[in-house]
């Protein structure tokens, strides 16, 4: 018995822990594809030495290029649910009132009744605002690119990060290579951190142990 408690409070113990590991991987900068020198045929035009195109101008357009994306996130919900039953039945039966067998008429009579009423309420509102610079990971044939970047912050209090990832047209891309959130496909945005605040703004293990066992 000793034993499964143990092993339940470690269990318990196992997200606590985990909430203090460092960020997910996979978000780090990618870095721009090495091109090899190009072989000397006495031209000057150099397609690879950075070249851009007239209307393309400064525009991220290729592997290891940085641009910003404006986090703005105001999302709001509110859900509501209720439900009520009622039932209710009986049963009688009128004995006779005269011969050898005399019943007690309420013995006989029977009823019964339930009901249920039950009502639910959810509202949630998140707001996130900022600016993240990312790097092109991959360029793909249809005209997007799939970006990727974080941004860590060490405070006193802890360390917090923000990690995101998706798919950007670059048509979307404005001329100080900015792009908003909301033009993101496929976003993955990750905004935590782990310090004392973090900490504290989650029930302890032994919390957690006692509503596992309590049956109410």
């Amino acid at each position: 018995m000793m034993r499964n408690l143990a092993v339940l409070v470690a269990l318990l113990a196992l997200p606590e822990m985990a909430h203090a590991t460092q960020p997910k991987k996979g978000f780090e900068p990618t870095l721009p594809v090495a091109i090899p020198p190009p072989a000397a045929n006495g031209a000057i035009f150099n397609v690879n030495a950075g070249y851009a195109g007239l209307v393309e101008g400064p525009r991220a357009h290729s592997v290891g290029d940085l641009l910003t994306i404006q986090l703005v996130e105001n999302i709001s919900t509110t859900k509501q649910a209720g439900g009520k039953i009622t039932k209710s039945g009986s049963y009688s039966v009128t004995p006779p009132t005269a011969g050898p067998i005399i019943f007690n008429p309420a013995a006989l009579n029977a009823s019964g009744a339930s009901a249920f009423n039950g009502s639910g309420n959810a509202s949630e509102t998140s707001q996130l605002g900022g600016e993240v610079s990312v790097t092109i990971a991959e360029v793909r044939r249809n005209g997007t690119v799939f970006v990727k970047g974080e941004k860590r912050l060490l405070l006193s209090q802890g360390e917090e990060w923000v990690q995101i990832s998706g798919i950007v047209r670059i048509a979307d891309i404005d001329q100080n290579n900015t792009i908003q959130s909301g033009q993101l496909a496929d976003a993955r945005v990750v905004y935590t951190g782990n310090g004392s605040i973090g900490r504290a703004s989650r029930p302890g293990w032994l919390a957690r142990f006692f509503s596992v066992i309590n049956p109410f």
